[in-house]
């Protein structure tokens, strides 16, 4: 099965990146790394098949990680931080709906719902990204992960997912 990326996020995701890096800096990554310069426009990806901006996230990231090195961390967690209000602001009804119901509950209930909606929102299909209760740990398993395609590595390869998990689960304590 091929990874699968929302257009849409990518947009969000690439939007983001601009404002974090600047113009400027974002088209000598895409340069250094002979990625287009069309990359540099969010409204590119909305021509982009799913599959196609799996591709483009991932090669994305990992132009980004050759660029900054360990630096690179710290960016894209601060990007997936920023794209957790983004993903939210652009959801359907339904997850605001969930949202709302969310926040009402006590602080402790609050955060395996909110893993879930950001499963299902970054999950192309349904069972893309699951949760598991692991004991008193919550695990979230991404099986078909837009951002590992072609990659492998010894550290976490999407630091911007685990800024999303982060900021979703500070969202979800209500602070």
């Amino acid at each position: 099965m091929q990874p699968r990326f929302s257009p849409a996020i990518m947009r969000s995701f690439v939007e983001t990146l601009s404002a974090e890096i600047g113009a400027d800096t974002f088209s000598a990554v895409l340069s250094k790394a002979g990625l287009p310069k069309e990359w540099a426009n969010p409204l590119h990806f909305a021509a982009l098949d799913d599959g196609r901006t799996a591709e483009a996230y991932s090669r994305l990231q990992s132009s980004l990680r050759t660029y900054y090195g360990r630096g690179a961390r710290g960016i894209l967690m601060r990007i997936g931080t920023k794209l957790w209000k983004i993903l939210l602001n652009g959801s359907s009804f339904g997850v605001k709906s969930q949202t709302v119901i969310i926040r009402g509950l006590p602080k402790p209930m609050r955060l395996k719902p909110t893993l879930e909606i950001l499963a299902r929102l970054l999950g192309m299909n349904k069972g893309d990204i699951t949760l598991h209760t692991l004991d008193l740990d919550l695990l979230l398993v991404d099986q078909t992960s837009p951002t590992t395609l072609n990659q492998s590595d010894d550290t976490p390869v999407c630091f911007v997912t685990l800024g999303l998990i982060r900021e979703s689960l500070y969202w979800a304590d209500g602070v």
